[in-house]
């Protein structure tokens, strides 16, 4: 039975447009449906399996329609509309990816990342360094791997540096730093440890396979040469 004049039609006639080198076909589908819905009509129509349905990709009036996870999504259709259909290639596997994939995964995962259990400010100025200034990331390593103490004592040895040259002490202050630097990284030795140095261990004594001229002697006299 026809529609009544200004009513609207129980089904309109749409034309499926695939890419490739196969014939458009025809569908008639209501006018209003979910793209959910619209996507399985036309998979069906083509027979394309559950796999592909997935894959699918519609065009309308220029417009792509949203994909499966929107299944909110309504579309309005009019009689004598096209609609492009096509299938989105599946993904290659890992171990057939390109050189250059996988060289952006690795710099991915390699890219500096500031800890979840870090303060709310040091995250705020982390960001405005990475997003606003666009600091290298190995940039962002030292600043943020630097305890607060250390900025500290950063911040003291700027503002003593002008006094030092002012003095005439800058040469000794600049020497004082480079002993200072070296004390304080010298570490302290756990229980047990033996230096590689003799004459800093107990009695003198030396690391197993150590060679010197008495060891050399000793060789010779026991006939090991």
């Amino acid at each position: 039975m026809a529609a009544a004049a200004g009513d609207q039609p129980e089904t309109v006639e749409v034309k499926l447009r695939a890419v490739g080198p196969s014939r458009p076909t025809t569908l008639r589908l209501p006018p209003l449906l979910s793209v959910a819905d619209l996507r399985r009509r036309i998979a069906h129509d083509r027979r394309l399996p559950a796999p592909e349905e997935g894959r699918l990709r519609l065009v309308l009036r220029g417009k792509t329609l949203p994909s499966q996870d929107d299944g909110d999504a309504r579309v309005s259709l009019r009689d004598g509309d096209t609609l492009i259909v096509a299938v989105a290639p599946k993904p290659p596997a890992s171990h057939l990816r390109d050189d250059d994939e996988e060289e952006e995964e690795e710099e991915e995962e390699l890219k500096f990342k500031i800890p979840q259990t870090t303060t709310w400010w040091k995250r705020k100025i982390f960001t405005f360094l990475r997003d606003k200034l666009r600091l290298p990331d190995i940039l962002l390593m030292g600043l943020f791997s630097i305890s607060m103490t250390a900025w500290v004592m950063i911040a003291l040895w700027f503002l003593l540096a002008p006094l030092a040259q002012k003095y005439d002490f800058g040469p000794l202050y600049i020497l004082g730093t480079g002993f200072l630097i070296i004390l304080v990284n010298l570490g302290r030795r756990q229980q047990g440890d033996v230096s590689a140095y003799s004459i800093f261990n107990e009695d003198f004594r030396e690391l197993p396979g150590t060679l010197n001229a008495e060891r050399i002697d000793r060789d010779i006299r026991a006939g090991q040469f």
